[in-house]
């Protein structure tokens, strides 16, 4: 861990997380009558729109928010909705420009089931790095897939946009970044960007793909049974959750900052260093001084930490999570798993979280 520099993203500030709050609220308040928010929504197909009509109602809230042109509600999740995306811009068997580092899992599950081939750069180095031909997509991750990526969201697009025909559709997958950044891939120049409400304090399976019109038409046109709809209910939840993640977030990038200032002044003794990172969600990596991370994770429940995640920053998911480090960083250097562990306050303070280290450390002494 020490051998390399980390590049966290930069989290908005509460006060701008409380101005985005502002902002979708009123977007409710442009789209929804006052005595509709305050229901439980419709069900079934609604002759004309082929889905609930607060189920669309609340897409175009998402779709003003994010000032994009459309903005679609499916299930699967994060997951379903990159599915989704890529369905919706490319054919099985074409080539998919990607970063050069592991895939998140369940994205390549995607690209197999379709047969889909990537060709992989160093986005960190976009600038003069040599890209390939004969693409048809590119996907760009928003958060780090590696502990050392460092490249900025903004700048990628713009010169991917610059060097390759605008015909090609560029896709960022904004899991654990949308709320927290000031904005999304659609908003610096993607064609669509996907995400999960749950990780937004939503309901359970519910994606979100935001962006071009054409793309997202096509989806709606496929998603003909009434099963596999989002009802009115989830959808109002969606917005609820969305109303109050991003002050929620900002609160929770505010303790992992102090959490870093205190483990680095030796608050607690045997930790060897503690990092910001993005992995997937913004976190806390703690460096032990010694291999014990194992040891350590063992003892979280114990004391009251969460010891593993339920949707990496849910509705359910109050007490902090301490975990071992994420499935792509695993990847990038498994002898993380002995000495680092990964911590994620939730809605937890930060003296909450050093009193559960410290008694976890005192256990495997």
């Amino acid at each position: 861990m020490t051998d390399f520099t980390i590049y966290p993203l930069e989290s908005i500030t509460p006060d701008e997380a409380l101005k985005k709050q502002w902002q979708l609220v009123d977007a409710i308040t442009n789209v929804f009558a006052g005595n509709e928010i305050i229901t439980r929504g419709d069900l079934g197909v609604i002759p004309g729109l082929n889905e609930p009509k607060f189920t669309k109602k609340a897409e175009e809230v998402i779709a003003k928010f994010f000032n994009t042109e459309a903005a679609m509600l499916v299930r699967g999740s994060g997951t379903g909705a990159i599915r989704n995306a890529l369905h919706s811009a490319l054919n099985a068997g074409q080539t998919l420009l990607v970063h050069e580092a592991p895939i998140y899992p369940t994205t390549q599950v995607s690209l197999t089931m379709m047969g889909v081939k990537t060709k992989e750069v160093d986005f960190n180095e976009i600038d003069t790095v040599k890209l390939p031909e004969n693409i048809a997509g590119i996907l760009v991750q928003y958060t780090r897939q590696k502990p050392d990526d460092s490249y900025d969201m903004g700048h990628v697009l713009k010169v991917l946009r610059t060097r390759y025909n605008r015909n090609i559709p560029i896709i960022t997958d904004d899991n654990y970044a949308v709320m927290k950044v000031h904005k999304i891939g659609t908003e610096l120049g993607a064609d669509l960007s996907c995400f999960s409400t749950f990780k937004l304090l939503g309901p359970e399976g519910i994606g979100c793909i935001v962006g071009k019109k054409i793309y997202l038409d096509k989806l709606r046109e496929e998603n003909y049974s009434g099963g596999s709809q989002v009802q009115g209910h989830e959808a109002l939840d969606v917005l609820r959750g969305m109303v109050y993640a991003p002050v929620a977030l900002a609160n929770q990038a505010r303790v992992i900052n102090e959490l870093k200032e205190r483990l680095n002044n030796n608050e607690v003794p045997g930790i060897k260093k503690a990092y910001v990172a993005n992995a997937q969600s913004k976190v806390l990596l703690v460096e032990f001084a010694h291999p014990i991370a194992k040891e350590i994770l063992k003892n979280v429940a114990k004391f009251g930490g969460a010891p593993n995640p339920v949707g990496a920053e849910s509705k359910y998911e109050i007490v902090p999570m301490i975990y071992r480090v994420s499935g792509t960083f695993k990847a990038y250097d498994p002898e993380l798993l002995d000495n680092t562990i990964r911590i994620n306050p939730y809605r937890a303070g930060a003296d909450t979280i050093i009193n559960i280290l410290q008694k976890c450390i005192r256990e495997v002494k």
